[in-house]
């Protein structure tokens, strides 16, 4: 019924590069090798923080080399790609001495990419001194819903975009390093939605953020459950709530965790679910004047945003090696994305709207 081909999976057209994967936990562990053991890309090495913990992953998915240390596995020369998955306060010393190795031409990071947006320029800064590539890992861009939303737009289905909003109720897996950081939703759940508002509709100039304490999450905190308000230069409104609580979460409490959104435009509407917090694939289903003839289309897939999307994630990186081009999760475009969250932390602490022209980035 579509009036164009829906892409929801990228095509994997590079595999010619090794990757050394620096990490042993859930995300790498679950996600990024499990993506790249069915994409068939080339995991060469392994290490950790702790060794017993890369042998235990290492033996799960068949990699042959196991190092005792992540410095020992950027000493090795087969290694063209490293990917690393260390908490934001770690990766950037890594990200540097990755930089320093000759044999290696490409590096992923994990988002946040650092605790500072300033850290995070000089990172892309020193990047692009090195003549090397840094690419940050916002695999929400590679969720499916996302990317055949993407297609429905820029085909002009919707008409002009006018208002947009993710709706989410749901937890996240605090990992046990947040609680030493002053900032907490914004900057490791919302990211993935600001930045996805950013990718559909381009460059953002003002944001309003408000938060309040999450009463589940027993650390302290400053943004527990956040709202933010954006406007964008092409005239798009949007809202972002990351609602953690989300409820009760006892036994015998039927309750309601889901990660909704929707997209309305002059000539159409779109409108769907996000699958992670269910362990289900996304949807989306939409209505065109000029593609739908007005009625509900609902295409679908069977794959999901864990793991299947860091299968793009890895394949936009191998293939700006293999093209030449600048990758499409650059560390530039990441410094944007950063900039919107610092922005909206600026918006929380002084109670205002924030412009992005007050968050420079060059």
């Amino acid at each position: 019924m579509e009036a164009f081909k829906l892409s929801p999976d990228v095509d994997v057209r590079a595999r010619d590069f090794a990757i050394g994967c620096i990490g042993a936990g859930m995300i790498m562990a679950d996600n990024h090798l499990e993506a790249y053991r069915q994409a068939g890309f080339d995991v060469a090495v392994i290490a950790s923080r702790t060794e017993e913990n890369a042998r235990a992953v290492a033996e799960r998915y068949g990699i042959k080399t196991v190092h005792e240390t992540p410095e020992a596995l950027l000493a090795d020369a087969r290694i063209e790609i490293v990917d690393i998955a260390f908490p934001p306060d770690l990766q950037p010393d890594l990200i540097r001495k990755a930089l320093a190795q000759p044999h290696v031409r490409a590096i992923l990071a994990q988002k946040p990419l650092a605790l500072t947006l300033q850290e995070a320029i000089a990172l892309r800064d020193e990047a692009r001194a090195a003549g090397k590539i840094l690419s940050v890992n916002q695999n929400m861009r590679y969720d499916q819903a996302m990317r055949v939303l993407k297609q429905i737009i820029d085909a002009g289905h919707l008409g002009q975009v006018v208002f947009a909003q993710i709706d989410m109720h749901a937890i996240p897996h605090w990992q046990t390093f947040l609680a030493d950081y002053d900032r907490l939703t914004l900057a490791n759940m919302g990211v993935h939605h600001l930045d996805i508002l950013r990718f559909l509709f381009g460059e953002p100039t003002e944001i309003t953020t408000v938060a309040r304490t999450d009463p589940r999450t027993q650390f302290t905190h400053s943004d527990g459950i956040t709202a933010s308000t954006l406007k964008f230069a092409n005239g798009v409104m949007a809202l972002s709530l990351e609602d953690v609580w989300s409820g009760p979460r006892e036994e015998g409490f039927d309750d309601d965790i889901h990660i909704r959104w929707r997209v309305e435009g002059t000539d159409g509407v779109a409108k769907g679910t996000i699958g992670w917090p269910n362990g289900a694939p996304s949807t989306l289903s939409y209505a065109s004047k000029t593609a739908t003839g007005g009625k509900w289309v609902t295409p679908e897939w069977e794959t999901m945003w864990f793991p299947h999307a860091f299968i793009g994630v890895m394949e936009q990186l191998q293939y700006a090696l293999k093209s030449g081009t600048e990758p499409e999760l650059s560390v530039a475009d990441n410094v944007r994305t950063m900039a919107l969250v610092e922005a909206g932390y600026r918006s929380m602490a002084e109670k205002r709207t924030v412009a992005l022209s007050e968050v420079p980035v060059e």
